[in-house]
């Protein structure tokens, strides 16, 4: 392996890390105060917002929810992992189901800070995501579909 090449993947390996590092740190800052309601809800989707633009990365955040407490939550790593589906919403996606134990995730809803791009409507579709929300307000995009 090239020098390019070991420093793309030491890279890789420190992004995950790092990304592993703050969900251990969510995830106990959950269990100690969730968010109360969509408005709450969008606050952590726009507190991950935040922290994308702080390690250099597009400016959006997302979490899922289910029963009313924060089962996953997504920053955008397209820029700093070089991987073009890392998409906010789908990170979270992948966080709700490594956490839940399953890939349906029917019953949920996905918070985001911009309305969710094609690629993400249709992993949340897949996933059996019940509903989208995005922005500050929160807008309700509905179920999602497939285009």
């Amino acid at each position: 392996m090239c020098d390019a090449g070991r420093r793309v993947s030491l890279r890789r390996i420190a992004s995950l890390v790092a990304v592993a590092l703050a969900g251990r740190a969510a995830a106990q800052d959950r269990s100690a105060a969730q968010p109360d309601g969509r408005q709450g809800f969008v606050a952590r989707a726009f507190e991950m917002r935040r922290i994308s633009i702080e390690r250099g990365d597009q400016s959006y955040g997302a979490v899922v929810v289910k029963a009313g407490r924060i089962v996953g939550e997504g920053i955008s790593a397209v820029v700093t992992d070089n991987d073009p589906t890392a998409h906010a919403e789908m990170q979270a996606i992948r966080d709700a189901a490594r956490r839940l134990g399953t890939r349906d995730l029917g019953g949920c809803e996905l918070y985001g800070t911009a309305r969710a791009c094609p690629m993400c409507e249709a992993a949340a579709y897949w996933a059996r995501i019940s509903r989208m929300y995005f922005g500050e307000a929160p807008t309700d995009a509905g179920a999602p579909k497939l285009r």
